[in-house]
C-alpha cells in the first residue's frame, strides 16, 4: 500500500509543471486588447495610452498570433490617421515568449523576432522585451499591458 502511494505521489508530482505549462500557454489564447505601453529608448521613457483615440488588438491562437491597430476617426485626421496590422508565428515556453513576424503593414519589420516574458494576472496580460533592429535603427526596451477581449 504505502509502494502505492509513493508512486501515486510522484507521478502527479511529476506531472504538476507539465500541467502549469500547458495551462500558462492555454492562458495566453485569445484576443486581447492594449490599453498602455511604455517604451525606453535612450533612458528616455514614453508612455502611450491606447484607450484615446486609438485601438488595439492582438489575438493569439495555438501557433500563430497577429495585431490590428487603427485611429478611431476612421482616418479622416490626416495628422492622426493610422493603421498597422502584422502577424506571424509564434512560439511560448515557460513565460519565454518569441515572435516571428511574417507578415507587417511596414514591410522592413518583416522577417524579424522578438523575445518577451508574458506574465498573466486574471484578464490582465503583460509583455515585456526589447524591439531591435539594427538596420533600422530601431532599440527599445517595450512594457505593454493587454485585457482580454471576450
Amino acid at each position: 500500500m504505502i509502494r502505492f502511494v509513493l508512486v501515486l505521489f510522484y507521478a502527479l508530482v511529476a506531472c504538476a509543471p507539465e500541467q502549469e505549462k500547458t495551462d500558462l500557454r492555454n492562458s495566453i489564447e485569445g484576443t486581447w486588447q492594449l490599453i498602455s505601453a511604455e517604451s525606453i529608448v535612450e533612458g528616455d521613457t514614453i508612455f502611450t495610452d491606447y484607450t484615446i483615440g486609438m485601438k488595439e488588438i492582438k489575438m493569439l491562437n495555438e501557433n500563430y498570433f497577429a495585431f490590428f491597430q487603427h485611429d478611431l476617426n476612421k482616418g479622416t485626421d490626416s495628422l492622426l490617421a493610422k493603421y498597422v496590422s502584422g502577424g506571424g508565428s509564434y512560439s511560448f515556453i515557460d513565460g519565454h515568449y518569441i515572435e516571428n513576424l511574417e507578415y507587417c503593414t511596414a514591410r522592413k519589420w518583416e522577417g524579424h523576432t522578438f523575445e518577451f516574458e508574458l506574465m498573466v494576472s486574471g484578464d490582465t496580460l503583460i509583455q515585456d522585451g526589447r524591439e531591435k533592429i539594427e538596420e533600422l535603427g530601431v532599440d527599445r526596451i517595450i512594457r505593454e499591458t493587454y485585457v482580454k477581449l471576450n
